[in-house]
């Protein structure tokens, strides 16, 4: 619920934050995982790397210590944030970005296959996936220097083709995202 204290509520946070700026993308990830504190607003947060990979997995144990299980609505913020991430990681550190960045990409599709396999897998989810794949692709075709990411999206592709249909065009026969 939002109050005074915390402006963005869990149900009013936006789940298409592709380029929001990265404060924002921090606030609300606190608000949400209710470790958001008003001092936490200071200068040197704003100015530290970015780790995608370690922003999913803080977030994957999040959700399964709290609750036991994966809320594919998260799934789908984080799974959102790929094209993001992809920005800020390659460009607040240019040693590791990358690398923090697939890790963290690789980690949301291989819990979108894990929960597939169990039967519990949404369309929805299917297509933020997707989506993602197709806006980290054209990032890594704008931004100099991500021209390289393009392999690792082909890879999450190639994981996500395993999720379809035999026709490769339908998850449990309902059409997909397809840019």
């Amino acid at each position: 619920m939002a109050d005074a204290n915390h402006p963005i509520s869990r149900d009013s946070f936006e789940l298409n934050p592709i380029f929001q700026s990265r404060p924002l993308l921090q606030k609300q990830y606190r608000i949400i995982h209710h470790t958001w504190l008003p001092e936490m607003e200071s200068a040197s947060s704003m100015t530290e790397a970015t780790n995608f990979g370690k922003v999913v997995v803080n977030a994957l144990a999040a959700m399964t210590k709290n609750s036991g299980a994966i809320d594919q609505r998260l799934l789908r913020m984080y799974l959102s944030m790929a094209p993001s991430y992809l920005v800020m990681d390659s460009s607040m550190n240019a040693e590791g970005g990358l690398a923090s960045w697939r890790t963290g990409f690789h980690r949301l599709v291989d819990v979108l296959v894990a929960l597939h396999k169990r039967g519990d897998l949404e369309l929805e989810t299917v297509n933020e996936a997707s989506k993602a794949c197709s806006e980290c692709w054209c990032v890594s075709g704008c931004w100099r220097g991500l021209e390289d990411c393009k392999e690792t999206i082909r890879e999450i592709a190639g994981k996500l083709k395993t999720l379809l249909d035999a026709n490769g065009r339908t998850f449990r026969g309902q059409s997909i995202y397809t840019p």
